[in-house]
């Protein structure tokens, strides 16, 4: 993301990458995120990834559907999409309006969400079954 400071800081760990969204995105600027994510996903070879969402105290049905959007293409790439972060208040409002995170496994938080992908995502040195 271009210009000011940034709206989402991408980092890798390994082999995942951890994107933190330090403020709300207009729709734009989710659009770019998800094209930013997915091409690091590919450059990178990444295997899972953690979107940190602490930040935010609204995610709005775009939003989500962007996240939900981001965590399918990364599955077709393959590296599985753990959402961290989401505060009390937002998680109320999500199912009051219906709106949620589909099939993405979410976590409380980063620490969390790296041993959700410890545990699921395939390993770069292993076959489809886990076995080396």
């Amino acid at each position: 993301m271009n210009g000011g400071p940034a709206l989402v800081s991408i980092m890798r760990q390994g082999s995942n990458l951890i994107a933190s969204v330090h403020t709300a995105l207009d729709d734009s600027e989710l659009v770019r995120f998800e094209r930013d994510l997915v091409d690091q996903i590919g450059e990178f070879r990444s295997r899972g990834v953690i979107i940190d969402v602490a930040a935010l105290d609204v995610i709005d049905s775009f939003a989500a559907l962007t996240l939900r959007r981001i965590a399918e293409m990364a599955r077709l790439r393959g590296a599985v999409t753990v959402l961290v972060g989401i505060q009390p208040e937002v998680a109320f409002t999500m199912v009051r309006l219906g709106i949620g995170t589909g099939d993405v496994p979410t976590a409380l938080d980063l620490e969390e969400g790296l041993e959700m992908l410890a545990r699921t995502a395939p390993h770069p040195a292993s076959g489809a079954d886990g076995r080396r």
